[in-house]
């Protein structure tokens, strides 16, 4: 009998073990080992990130659990407006109440919506039932109309990257995820949709992979399986349950049990640099481990020799002091080795990728694609080329045409009840047919994006010196040739391509541009050869037309900023295009005499005087600085890194002591933040990717450190620099610097996301939240909170951090 109560008693504890029930946790979400269930922690549909959401082994595996008006939204589709979230921690059940339209959404806002005529409120509650899984329900206050019939539903959202080539089953019917949408396309919900993949009461998710396998019952209707990417390029695979006619109280019932694997803990992740270190840099690796791994192992630092591995470090894994996410954190120091080579850490049965210890870490490899690859391709007006490869066509020969009035334009752009110009609206703007980047994954010209890249450019050759010739660059021809020298510094030649575009628009409109944008939604979702998005034919008048449209405002702030880079450019150009350099630095006087009486906002201010004393040496802005001294030092995070730089320029030394004051506390709060992490710098994430952000932290911690190194130490921009190289949270160590390091970010959102590739020295915004505990970095193209580019800021911030780290250590 002995033989028979040993197996007995492990079938016993098994399935003791796959009933447990999920319980609500301290976080508000439900939880067992293996699963979390979130409800409406989170509330950003158009980005795949709300509703009811399902975490399996550490994955998000399916979110957007919510009623919507249309069996495959995109980012323009109606979505619900958040009305209330009740815990009931007694009966072990969250209930959110939403409702149709959000008015703040509903034609008006920064992305605006165009609501149908439908007015209605449900609940979707969820509660864990006995088997270890758990119930969704809806409740209507009250039935539908007759006319909504066939068209609202409940849907979950599976996400694809992990599904492709899995199986399913839905009643007798099954087949693979394919990794691309297929038709026949039918007539349904109101326009063209893929016919569903399968329909039925039972669905089972990938019933091959026990860390996937998720099993949907429908006990009130049929599932529909659909695939969303038919008609949106970004959309997932969809689970939906039609809402019928009458119903109110459980219009709509699931039951869905995810498999959770006995024991599963989720695994070690080591995080370092992908590129490396300087031999002089502390070097602090991350290991990520499970909440129940409360004990630490020894990590082995390995030198790759000819012969293999080589230990050359063993140290115990210190345990870090704090809470962060829903993690363990250890630290393990290895800054005492310094040999150059090549390396990788082991702890357990996880591992690093290589990265290199060495004096050249940063020579070659590192900041250069940004330089080489991503600032030539992202050039508007211009015909890009690489050896065989076109990366676009001369684009936007048509540019632009003022933008109506009292127009609210669906990304962001509102122009007012005047052009502000002497242009009518539809009238063609000439001279701002040259220059500028695109924005990010889409295609506007941002005046900040512009501008933004302009300054950081412009230091890059004012603070190091930065002369480079991999590209050739005519601006007559309107031809970038990557890894064509052409004799000229890269750098300058790129600050000249940005100032062709802000100077060309000053020029004709008297004032800067808000941004420049395409007309129409059908034209902004372009994927594809950005050359095809309009004819590049002139149109002028108000009639329907492809041209871009430009947009302006009046924003003291935003012309303030814009001020401070052209100043900053005039600086970086002088000795290389004097003329230009002139023009800059004039348009900058006038903007900022025009600007800086309109604002009580001390960093724009602060920022565009102290460029304007480095460019001019001028004592009426030295005046006018020092007359803001209390502003400054009330808004020192704002304004301290940007008077900085005229510590030298300034001798006021009253003035001096309350900012470095200031100063002082200012950098007790960064390291009190910086402290809050296993990573050394601030980090306090709400959905988007925070890696820009770090970025222009670690910059702006640069002039800090710059100015008053005894108070301001460098540590926090080098950490910055490790963060986005990849030592962030989460099981995507990535750079978030494509083509940078063993690891990156080799499928992003950039403009030529549709093909699951990158664009080499773009910077993604990186690692995200989901809320509120979960670092997500998924392999996806079409996540632009965590994988998009951007100008202005993401890339170049990039670059200027690694030549600022470089200097550190090269003194």
């Amino acid at each position: 009998m002995k033989y028979l109560a040993l197996p007995f008693a492990l079938l016993l504890m098994a399935a003791t073990a796959q009933t447990t029930p999920l319980r609500l946790n301290d976080a508000d979400y439900f939880e067992r080992q293996g699963l979390n269930v979130i409800v409406f922690s989170d509330i950003y549909p158009d980005g795949h990130q709300t509703g009811v959401t399902i975490i399996q082994h550490g994955q998000r595996v399916a979110a957007n659990g919510d009623v919507r008006l249309e069996a495959s939204p995109g980012q323009w589709s109606p979505m619900p407006t958040s009305v209330s979230r009740t815990v009931d921690r007694e009966h072990q059940t969250i209930t959110q109440r939403l409702a149709y339209p959000d008015p703040t959404k509903n034609r008006r806002g920064f992305n605006p919506i165009d609501y149908p005529d439908l007015n209605f409120s449900y609940d979707v509650s969820v509660t864990p039932d006995a088997q270890g899984g758990f119930r969704v329900r809806v409740d209507l206050e009250r039935p539908l109309p007759a006319e909504w019939i066939g068209k609202v539903g409940f849907n979950l959202e599976l996400f694809p990257g992990d599904l492709f080539g899995k199986a399913y089953l839905l009643d007798g019917q099954s087949g693979v995820f394919p990794r691309q949408a297929d038709g026949p396309i039918v007539a349904a919900y109101g326009g063209p949709l893929a016919a569903p993949l399968a329909h039925g009461r039972a669905l089972v998710v990938a019933p091959e992979d026990d860390l996937r396998r998720l099993r949907i019952e429908s006990r009130t209707g049929e599932l529909e399986l659909l695939d969303g990417r038919a008609n949106h390029n970004n959309g997932w695979f969809i689970v939906r349950s039609l809402i019928p006619a009458g119903a109110t109280h459980g219009a709509v019932e699931w039951s869905v049990s995810p498999n959770v694997v006995e024991g599963w803990r989720y695994a070690p992740v080591i995080q370092v640099s992908q590129l490396g270190y300087h031999p002089d840099q502390p070097k602090r690796a991350v290991i990520e481990t499970d909440r129940l791994d409360t004990e630490a192992h020894d990590a082995i630092v390995y030198r790759l020799t000819e012969n293999g591995r080589e230990e050359v470090l063993r140290a115990r894994a210190a345990p870090w002091a704090g809470h962060f996410l829903r993690y363990n954190y250890l630290i393990v120091d290895f800054s005492a080795v310094k040999t150059a080579g090549m390396y990788e850490i082991v702890y357990g049965e996880s591992s690093t990728q290589p990265f290199k210890i060495g004096a050249d870490v940063f020579d070659r490899h590192a900041w250069q694609p940004t330089l080489e690859y991503f600032l030539p391709i992202q050039m508007c007006h211009m015909l890009v080329r690489e050896k065989y490869r076109t990366w676009h066509g001369l684009d936007h020969a048509d540019d632009v045409r003022m933008a109506p009035v009292n127009l609210n334009h669906f990304d962001g752009y509102a122009q007012g009840p005047s052009t502000l110009t002497r242009f009518q609206p539809g009238e063609h703007v000439p001279g701002m047919d040259r220059g500028g980047w695109h924005d990010a994954g889409d295609y506007d010209l941002r005046v900040e994006s512009q501008m933004g890249t302009v300054w950081l450019l412009s230091k890059m050759v004012t603070e190091f010196g930065l002369d480079y010739d991999a590209t050739l660059i005519d601006e007559d021809r309107r031809i970038a040739e990557i890894h064509t020298p052409d004799g000229k510094n890269d750098v300058q030649q790129q600050i000249e391509h940005g100032l062709l575009s802000v100077l060309g628009g000053y020029r004709a409109m008297g004032r800067l541009y808000r941004g420049i944008i395409e007309p129409t939604l059908s034209q902004y979702v372009l994927l594809g050869d950005i050359s095809t998005q309009t004819d590049g034919v002139i149109h002028d008048g108000p009639g329907a037309a492809d041209d871009r449209w430009v947009f302006t405002e009046d924003n003291p702030d935003r012309e303030l900023n814009a001020a401070a880079g052209l100043a900053a450019a005039s600086v970086a150009l002088r000795g290389y295009d004097p003329a230009m350099s002139a023009e800059a630095l004039a348009a900058a006087r006038e903007i900022a005499a025009r600007a800086i009486g309109g604002t009580q906002s001390a960093g724009p201010r602060a920022f565009a005087l102290s460029e304007l004393i480095l460019a001019t040496r001028d004592a009426a802005y030295v005046r006018q600085l020092v007359a803001m001294k209390a502003d400054i030092v009330a808004h020192i995070a704002d304004t301290g890194w940007a008077v900085g730089q005229v510590r030298s320029l300034v001798r006021d030394a009253a003035f001096w002591r309350d900012v470095e004051a200031a100063v002082r506390a200012h950098e007790a709060e960064v390291e009190t933040q910086s402290a809050e992490t296993p990573y050394g710098v601030p980090y306090r994430p709400r959905i988007w990717g925070a890696g820009w952000d770090i970025q222009q932290f670690g910059v702006r911690q640069y002039f800090l450190h710059k100015a008053w190194p005894r108070i301001a130490s460098a540590q926090p921009y080098v950490n910055a620099l490790n963060f986005v190289l990849g030592a962030h949270p989460g099981d995507n160590t990535e750079s978030f610097a494509s083509g940078v390091g063993a690891r990156s970010a080799t499928v992003a959102y950039g403009a030529n996301r549709a093909d699951w590739s990158y664009i080499p020295g773009g910077v993604i915004s990186g690692t995200n939240l989901v809320r509120p505990d979960l670092p997500e970095l998924k392999v996806w193209p079409y996540f632009w909170q965590q994988s998009e580019y951007v100008m202005g800021g993401g890339a170049e911030n990039y670059m200027f951090l690694v030549l600022a780290v470089d200097r550190l250590y090269q003194r």
